[in-house]
């Protein structure tokens, strides 16, 4: 009889390593089982460790971000408690580690060195005055003594990241700059260059010092537009605030200085929340409506009693120019709505008289704006009118297709023209203007040059709008001849001729404020001051593009705050 086995002593073979070496399938099939479990165990612990991991992160994320924003809750009560503004914090942190040609980082140094040689001479013999005579090591207040250069360089130092400079140069606005004199100034030259360099320092560093001395002139000069028609005088005593035109206009005002401080007085107007500066700007535009003729080219002299136009030039040189750059400029600021049409409709409609005015040389086909009297055509272009340039490409994208393109190629044979006006001499510096003669392209007129920034102004302009890096070249070799021609030991100087190259005694203070900046921008990557978010105005001061105040309804002051990281060699682009 055979012997039965116990449910037990079967149960414990399975345990029992000879019983699966007399078995290798069920040793393979164990052995699957068995890796299979193991790697099962191995990725939950995995997963549940990673999990972990994560969570930990995530912690420590939100932790760090509740003290960030505790700091933001802290510094805007002590923003709001110091400016009664509330504060827009742009982080300048996504700009960091841009790749940039090294060229254009080596020129944009060597651009960087000549604006440190023109403050280090400024700053040594001429601080605290307008301008600085290099030839004779002495300062000159071309300006009443406001400090013009100073004022003007604000940003460009900001944005070159000369902290040290531009410290000391804001502790001298603190301290030191006052408008209580008894000076006849110039609105025009005070709002571009006073009102506006205050004004970008303030959207730049987001101190409130240079807004409330901006708001301090800007107020010193509103008694000039209390006239009959709201056409503002165009010189006001800054103590006492009597207003007048000069005796050589015969009582009328300039049409480019009563039209070119709307950027500034609207931005100011925002940034206080007050709105009388931008209703006085804005009247004279509704002003010049009333009667704009139906070619929008309006001559240079405006009477400030009645509003209406007299009999003279009609220009986008001298006197003329800036008026028709802030009908594009104010419609650019207000963020191209309808609020702020009428300044595009008036500026396109301005840009079709340009055109009646556009003629060609012979034999190069040179293309330029010349000037109307009357009926009558004069074959002249200033260098000042360069600008136009830069500014119809900067409008041209605002057109349709076919305009579009029709006004961006007009610009570029423009600015080719304008190249030339320095090519064409022997110190490859441009002269202040230039005739056209039939076969003969171009003759200098008036020979001097004084250091001016037009043309560079719209190769920045066009080479950010195109990316052709052909205006870089231009740019290149203009700087290079104000190297050669204007660097003296204690600055920059103009030349007496361009064609002898015999220098004067000045370094004017647009020199710094638009000259080498525009040419430092020239050579920087497209975010540094970007064209989306900044408008420049006449005087090259970026002025932060932010929602506009509507007449009438009760808005909060904005405060511009750019808190951009210092750093060792520029703020802006990681460069």
């Amino acid at each position: 009889m055979a012997r039965t086995r116990s449910s037990s002593s079967i149960r414990w073979r399975y345990l029992n390593p000879a019983y699966y070496l007399k078995r290798p399938k069920r040793l393979a099939l164990l052995f699957v089982a068995f890796v299979s479990i193991s790697f099962f165990v191995w990725d939950r612990q995995t997963l549940v460790r990673e999990h972990e991991e994560e969570i930990s992160m995530l912690k420590e994320e939100v932790e760090r971000l509740q003290i960030e924003l505790g700091e933001l809750k802290h510094e805007d009560v002590v923003s709001v408690k110091k400016t009664n503004t509330t504060t827009t914090k742009i982080d300048m942190k996504k700009m960091d580690g841009l790749a940039t040609d090294p060229i254009e980082a080596q020129r944009r140094e060597k651009v960087k060195d000549a604006m440190l040689h023109a403050w280090t001479s400024y700053e040594k013999y001429a601080w605290g005055h307008d301008e600085l005579q290099p030839q004779s090591k002495n300062g000159v207040d071309s300006f009443g003594g406001l400090g013009a250069t100073l004022i003007d360089s604000l940003d460009t130092l900001y944005i070159m990241g000369l902290d040290e400079q531009f410290q000391r140069a804001r502790e001298w606005v603190a301290d030191s700059l006052d408008f209580n004199k008894n000076y006849d100034a110039s609105v025009f030259e005070t709002t571009i260059r006073v009102v506006g360099g205050l004004l970008s320092a303030y959207d730049l560093s987001g101190d409130s010092v240079f807004l409330e001395k901006a708001k301090d002139i800007a107020d010193r000069l509103l008694p000039a537009w209390n006239t009959p028609s709201g056409i503002p005088y165009n010189i006001i005593n800054l103590a006492h605030g009597n207003a007048h035109n000069p005796g050589w206009t015969g009582g009328d005002s300039i049409l480019a200085d009563s039209g070119t401080e709307q950027l500034e007085f609207i931005a100011l107007s925002q940034r206080t929340g007050d709105s009388k500066y931008q209703q006085k700007v804005e009247n004279v535009i509704t002003v010049l409506n009333k009667t704009f003729p139906d070619d929008g080219l309006l001559p240079i002299y405006i009477n400030p009693h009645r509003g209406t136009h007299s009999h003279s030039t009609i220009t986008f040189g001298a006197m003329g120019d800036s008026f028709y750059e802030y009908l594009l400029k104010v419609w650019i600021q207000g963020n191209k709505t309808a609020e702020v049409k009428h300044y595009r409709d008036m500026w396109e409609t301005s840009m079709k008289g340009l055109l009646s005015l556009v003629r060609k040389t012979a034999p190069s086909s040179f293309t330029y704006i010349s000037e109307k009297i009357g009926n009558s055509l004069i074959d002249k272009m200033d260098e000042l009118a360069c600008f136009a340039p830069g500014m119809i490409a900067l409008g041209s994208s605002g057109y349709g297709p076919d305009d579009s393109s029709k006004f961006l190629n007009l610009a570029e044979e423009l600015a080719w023209t304008c190249y030339n006006f320095y090519q064409s001499t022997p110190t490859k510096l441009a002269g202040e203007n230039y005739f056209f003669h039939s076969g003969q392209d171009m003759t200098v007129g008036t020979s001097w040059n004084i250091l001016r920034p037009e043309t560079v102004e719209s190769l920045f302009y066009l080479w950010r709008l195109t990316g052709n890096k052909t205006y870089q070249e231009w740019g290149w070799n203009i700087f290079q001849a104000f190297e050669k021609n204007s660097r003296v030991e204690s600055g920059y100087v103009g030349l007496k001729d361009v064609n002898t190259g015999v220098k004067d005694n000045m370094m004017q203070s647009f020199f710094l404020a638009e000259t080498l900046k525009y040419l430092y921008l020239l050579f920087s990557p497209p975010s540094v001051i970007s064209l989306d978010e900044w408008v420049f105005n006449t005087e090259a001061h970026p002025l932060k593009i932010v929602p506009r105040i509507v007449p009438g309804e009760e808005r909060k002051p904005s405060n511009i705050n750019v808190r951009a990281r210092t750093r060792k060699e520029g703020r802006f682009g990681g460069f």
